[in-house]
């Protein structure tokens, strides 16, 4: 689709319009010398090499050259077909049942963690596939879109577990529903479903759903994961084995007849999970098969072809003809300056071309060679001007060598500096994207808020956007248990403190010496105390008869 790269520049067409106002007026002043000058015979011999027609033709070759500059400046242009990546491949939905039965340890650690092994494995061989998670239980919902991006869709298989599913349950024909909803009817390429469960449908639907898929050229592909003996499911909340209403404890056991009925009526394949190469490889084999090739466009390659050098020919040999137009002998020169002039303003349009490294680098980036890549974008953001795809394109590599800082930077630079609402909406998204990586989850959801303000229909940025927004909510719930935590903790220690201090207060009291009460009665104690006056008499009766005859005149004791 034809469009301008800088529609600002369109404004250049105002001064083409004062242009033509200063021209009319130049007219409209050589009438009046004219007629001031008063003599015919005289004017008419002062004019006689003087052409008008010539002197008319000469301005409007010019104003078109003028006007050609202009459109070469504003830069035309329209996305380049050629710049697509051709790939070949198919797109795979893979549908992963998270539900509490499939942290039944029959499959050590769980069923759940070596699912997510095999899932890791068929992404490793999908090389040429684009892929797809759809997460159920009670209930399916669309963890990740169709994607090239096969280290986010790892990083989104890392954080499945089963609470990411609010209803539990397994409801196999919701997540066939989804997976099959998450296709492009549009895209000509070979859909598969991979559905990796332990079988145990809660409905019934699931054959009937999948007869429907057919008919739309879905293939659908089943593995089973578990043991037919089944095993004890470990609630992780309660640390207890799960009990059903009766008390009894639950046992999961595989159901192999439901995924092979369904694997059978989607002309796939069924297998029993042994270990995460054998059913990757036999599945890869399958897409191997069957695969066409494909042309996928991909916004990260995104290249234009330019028109700017059309104009600018054209305005150059207006140019050249208008100074070759005789009127008059003096006027040679002025259109020799205006030339000079027209080619240096013109000269930035020359200068918006970056096509050669930006398509080079889009060669490397589709090699994963990033250092190359990197090199040839900034390359083209030397040329003079604002080139908002080689900066878009910078920032995918700087994220792709996890420099998410730096990516941010390029994104802002592309928002702040292009008119294309496409290629802003995009560099949001993406901006989002870096800042999720980076847990900066504030940020991110503003990000995916300005993509969704100029694309209301970007469902990546709206699937971004709720699971940021989950993220958030999880993060502010842990950060105030820590707190609770911690203030309980502090609680504790201070009521510990208390007590020790009651228990040593209580142990100096208990040292300290207590008076004793007495044992005696009060007529022991009266006798006692009479025996102590009878014994004191007798020992002043003692005394004195011992004690020597005194003079009443004692001597002086000074």
């Amino acid at each position: 689709m034809l469009h301008f790269q800088h529609i600002e520049y369109l404004l250049g067409f105002v001064l083409l319009f004062l242009i033509i106002g200063f021209y009319y007026s130049l007219l409209r002043w050589k009438k009046k010398t004219t007629k001031k000058i008063g003599d015919p015979q005289l004017v008419q011999e002062l004019v006689k090499d003087y052409s008008p027609k010539k002197f008319a033709i000469k301005f409007v070759l010019f104003c078109i050259a003028f006007a050609l500059c202009v459109l070469a400046v504003a830069g035309l242009r329209t996305p380049d077909g050629n710049q697509m990546v051709k790939r070949k491949g198919v797109d795979i939905i893979i549908a992963l049942d998270v539900s509490k039965s499939m942290l039944a340890e029959d499959i050590k650690p769980n069923r759940l963690e070596r699912a997510k092994q095999l899932i890791s494995r068929i992404i490793d061989n999908s090389a040429d596939n684009r892929i797809g998670l759809v997460l159920f239980a009670g209930r399916a919902y669309l963890q990740m879109p169709l994607t090239l991006d096969h280290g986010a869709a790892k990083m989104y298989l890392s954080a499945a577990s089963p609470d990411n599913i609010p209803t539990q349950g397994t409801v196999i024909s919701a997540a066939l529903s989804m997976s099959a909803a998450a296709f492009n009817p549009k895209d000509k390429t070979y859909k598969s479903i991979v559905l990796i469960s332990d079988g145990e449908d809660h409905d019934e639907e699931a054959i009937k759903v999948t007869k429907s898929l057919i008919e739309q050229g879905i293939v659908i592909n089943t593995v089973g994961i578990g043991s037919p003996g089944g095993a004890p499911i470990m609630d992780e909340k309660t640390g207890q084995l799960k009990t059903d209403m009766q008390g009894q404890t639950v046992i999961s056991k595989l159901n192999e007849t439901e995924l092979a009925n369904i694997a059978k009526a989607g002309n796939g394949i069924y297998q029993l999970f042994t270990t995460s190469d054998e059913v990757a490889n036999k599945l890869q084999a399958k897409f191997a098969g069957i695969g066409k090739d494909t042309m996928v466009s991909d916004s990260s390659y995104r290249s234009f072809k330019e028109f700017f050098q059309y104009f600018l020919v054209g305005a150059f040999l207006l140019l050249i003809i208008e100074f070759f137009i005789s009127e008059r002998k003096k006027m040679k020169k002025l259109s020799t300056v205006a030339t000079l002039l027209l080619l240096c303003f013109c000269s930035n349009g020359f200068s918006q071309s970056p096509n050669k490294s930006i398509a080079e680098g889009n060669k490397a980036y589709t090699e994963k060679n990033y250092e190359l890549a990197e090199k040839e974008y900034r390359q083209a953001l030397k040329t003079p001007g604002n080139n908002s795809t080689a900066g878009y394109n910078l920032g995918n590599v700087l994220y792709r060598k996890d420099n998410a800082a730096e990516a941010v930077k390029q994104y802002d630079n592309v928002i702040q500096n292009t008119a294309d609402n496409t290629i802003k909406q995009q560099a949001f998204y993406n901006k989002g994207v870096a800042y999720q990586k980076d847990k900066k989850l504030p940020e991110a959801i503003l990000a995916y808020k300005n993509a969704l303000l100029l694309n209301s229909n970007d469902e990546d940025a709206r699937q971004n956007l709720q699971r940021a927004l989950k993220q958030q909510e999880e993060e502010k719930k842990k950060d105030d248990k820590k707190n609770n935590k911690d203030q309980q903790n502090k609680d504790q220690k201070n009521k510990d403190q208390q007590d020790k201090d009651k228990q040593k207060k209580d142990q100096q009291k208990k040292d300290d010496p207590q008076p004793q009460p007495s044992r005696l009665t009060k007529q022991d104690a009266e006798e006692k105390l009479k025996s102590l006056r009878e014994n004191e008499r007798a020992l002043q009766d003692k005394l004195n008869k011992s004690r020597p005859a005194t003079n009443t005149n004692p001597d002086k004791d000074w």
